[in-house]
């Protein structure tokens, strides 16, 4: 199966999903696994944990470049001096 293959999987009445056995095993799935799934307002997307951690990773990399002092260790560094200085 390619990347950006479209293949058909069955949701059960009780709402399991079912997914292809070659995703399973690419995405670390084979023995199952926790997923999130995101409704997008016009599709639902399934990650893998990994996946969605990787994905706000780069979203806050984007969103803090080029702003000094705003890492988590930077306010941890803040809050352990502030618990010094009291």
């Amino acid at each position: 199966m390619k990347r950006n293959q479209a293949v058909s999987a069955r949701v059960m009445p009780d709402g399991r999903l079912s997914l292809p056995a070659e995703l399973r095993r690419r995405y670390g799935l084979e023995h199952g696994g926790d997923v999130v799934v995101q409704d997008t307002g016009d599709a639902i997307v399934v990650r893998t944990i990994s996946q969605l951690t990787a994905h706000v990773q780069a979203m806050s990399r984007e969103i803090l470049k080029g702003k000094p002092n705003a890492s988590v260790d930077d306010f941890l560094a803040d809050r352990r001096k502030e618990a010094w200085d009291e």
